[in-house]
Formats: C-alpha cells, structure tokens, sequence
C-alpha cells in the first residue's frame, strides 16, 4: 500500500482528501502545518507529498527547499496544492523543484490521476 502525506492547514480539505485517497486505497498520514509536515516526512518517508503551498509558520515553498535538501526526501514526488493560480506561479514552483501543481478546487478524479501518475514514474529530479 502506498503511503502519502498531506500537509493542509484546512482542516476541510484535509478530511475530505484523507477519505477520498483511502476509498482509493492509499494510506494517508496527516499534518495541519508545513513545520509538522517536514517532520513527518523525514518519520515516514511517504511515496508521494501534497502540500499546500499558503500556510503559516512554514510555507510549502519552505518545505519543499527543506525536503529537497535532505537526502532521505528529495526523491518523493511532491505536488503542490493551491489556490494560486497564476501560471507564473505553477512556473515558480515547478522551477524550485515540485513535480507538479494542482489548483483549488480541483476535481477529486484529476489528483488521483495526477498522483497515480507520480507514484508509477517516481519523481523527475536528479540526485
């Protein structure tokens, strides 16, 4: 079973896509802000992160730059989920190192594809 970790301070969208990604049969781990999220990265070493780049204390950017500088986590493909939607924006992130982003609110069926996608191929970054 494949694990994958959330980081979304909303707590909606967090219990809405927890019960969505275990009908579908993944194991879903959990945190409501990016400090606990880098945590629970580094604990579980999940096979795929979404993340919510607009967050206080640590924003995605930030756990993003913190997993790609660990050598553990920077292979996880990571995809940012956001309400930012700006192509400069999806630019921005993709250059700092996502696999990909996604924009709120988002058809449940297009992460699943986008996420399935990501677990079949791995990420695309180089060590």
């Amino acid at each position: 079973m494949k694990t994958i970790l959330l980081i979304e301070d909303n707590s909606d969208i967090l219990e809405n896509l927890t019960e969505y990604l275990e009908l579908e049969g993944y194991r879903i781990i959990v945190a409501v802000n990016g400090v606990r999220g880098v945590d629970m990265a580094k604990e579980h070493l999940p096979d795929l992160i979404l993340c919510d780049v607009l967050m206080p204390e640590m924003d995605g950017y930030e756990v993003l730059h913190v997993l790609l500088e660990t050598a553990q986590t920077h292979q996880i493909p990571f995809i940012f989920s956001t309400s930012m939607s700006e192509q400069v924006d999806r630019t921005e992130a993709l250059g700092l190192g996502a696999d990909d982003y996604i924009v709120k609110p988002f058809e449940l069926d297009a992460l699943l594809k986008m996420i399935q996608n990501w677990l079949s191929s791995g990420s695309n970054r180089h060590l």
